[in-house]
């Protein structure tokens, strides 16, 4: 019988790799795919439990796909990723709708979780009901695990696509999990990045971008050095990559030799994704990061001497415990200062088992969620005037598909990570392809998004 699988992938994009790792061997050994969850015969939810918010979410959805098995065709619900690797205990004691469950470390047995599902639902319905036992597949070992070079589902349209270079962190920032859901630091080996990027090629993808919970610090567990650069240099190689994009980059470990890349590798985007969290050195302290904002300033000001049109993009937290009006002002002026041309804010969570949820002076969620306002509308003055300045500039926009019912279609600059950046729309009367690289004259700009027509045209045509 051909069996369907739903996947639905949850929280950061680095958790959609192994999503489509889990497709991958899934196709593999015989099984289809739909979208359509009342057709579904199993269902697998790879989670994310991050903040709370997340947490919910995976949750919640679990929840309603339960449902299914009473409405619909669902014979087994599978939880994958975060929530199950870091708590699988509960999810095997409150949450019966749950057949599986497969942590980070597990995702090679997702073939063996699906099997196992599918034989206890035959078995329950050939005799008496019975509750059948969860299998749980959890911390299996992970540092060269046989997934990584195999066949890869890609869901983002093919034209670019996600490449995980490392696995887990070593940081243990006061306020994060990861430590505890994803393990230690652990980079991929060059040759086997080499050989999954080469088929992400064949697949039609031109952007590579790479992620991991810190990209920085690529190689130094297996080469006994930072290999970022000469990762990005193999990569640079493969011909029908055009672009390769950063993400995820922890200041400190920003060095000369990377900054370099930025001006010598014409394949690397001028865009680097810097998540500082704070510029009080206070508040930095109290979060376990090892940097101050005087480091901040001269990485981010190294980067600029390197390539002065590099974008870079920074993620904030406000509500930290303990943090005052100082703090947050003092946080405000840096950002003016450095005008980031691309920032996004995040209200605290605090996580259980993380040293910061235990920590005094905890912020009201009210507070929390203003001094969050207050920050990105001073970040939404600064993306104005930048977006603005970017008229009369010739960009090359990699499009991503067409606008119904106009004749304009919608891209992507370097500037712009998919998902979480602006857009680029392009007026013309021509046919372009999704996938083609076009330069566009950039003629206005709206909010975080901007305008323009193909270089070849003429602005008239607009």
């Amino acid at each position: 019988m051909y069996m369907q699988i739903m996947m639905i992938s949850l929280g950061c994009d680095k958790n959609l790799v192994d999503t489509e790792m889990m497709m991958g061997q899934l196709r593999e050994a015989g099984y289809g795919f739909t979208d359509d969850e009342t057709q579904a015969d199993v269902i697998v939810v790879n989670s994310c439990c991050f903040i709370g918010d997340a947490k919910q979410e995976s949750i919640d959805t679990l929840i309603e796909m339960g449902k299914l098995k009473e409405s619909g065709n669902l014979k087994g619900l599978i939880v994958a990723g975060c929530l199950a690797q870091r708590y699988s205990e509960q999810i095997e004691q409150e949450l019966p709708e749950v057949d599986a469950i497969v942590g980070t470390m597990a995702i090679d047995s997702i073939v063996a979780a699906v099997q196992s599902v599918i034989k206890k639902a035959e078995e329950c319905s050939a005799s008496e009901p019975k509750e059948p036992k969860m299998q749980t597949a959890l911390f299996l070992e992970d540092k060269n695990r046989s997934v990584y070079g195999k066949e890869r589902i890609l869901s983002t349209g093919g034209h670019y696509a996600y490449l995980k270079i490392a696995e887990g962190c070593d940081k243990n920032c006061t306020y994060c999990v990861i430590p505890k859901v994803r393990g230690t630091y652990r980079s991929f080996p060059i040759e086997t990045l080499i050989k999954e990027a080469e088929k992400l090629a064949d697949s039609g993808a031109k952007e590579l971008i790479l992620v991991a919970q810190e990209t920085s610090l690529y190689g130094v567990d297996l080469y006994g050095k930072k290999s970022l650069p000469l990762l990005i240099e193999k990569l640079s190689e493969i011909r029908k990559i055009l672009w390769i994009r950063l993400l995820y980059c922890y200041p400190e470990e920003i060095t000369e030799e990377i900054a370099d890349c930025f001006a010598k590798c014409k394949k690397l985007l001028p865009y680097i994704d810097l998540p500082i969290q704070h510029a009080s050195d206070h508040i930095l302290k109290r979060m376990g990061r090892r940097t101050d904002k005087e480091a901040l300033v001269k990485k981010i000001a190294l980067l600029r001497e390197k390539k002065p049109d590099i974008c870079i993009r920074t993620t904030l937290i406000t509500g930290f415990p303990g943090e005052t009006e100082e703090d947050v002002n003092e946080l405000a002026d840096f950002c003016e200062q450095i005008r980031f041309d691309r920032l996004g804010v995040f209200t605290y969570s605090p996580e259980e088992g993380t040293p910061a949820a235990q920590f005094e002076d905890q912020i009201d969620e009210d507070e929390k969620v203003s001094r969050r306002n207050y920050l990105m509308e001073l970040q939404q003055q600064i993306a104005f005037e930048n977006a603005e300045r970017q008229k009369g500039r010739v960009l090359q926009v990699l499009i991503e598909g067409k606008v119904a019912d106009e004749n304009a279609y919608v891209g992507r600059s370097y500037m712009d990570a998919p998902g979480i950046d602006g857009l680029v729309f392009v007026n013309t009367g021509s046919e372009l392809m999704t996938g083609d690289i076009v330069p566009v004259k950039i003629t206005g700009a709206y909010e975080y998004d901007l305008i323009g027509v193909p270089e070849n045209e003429d602005e008239s045509s607009e």
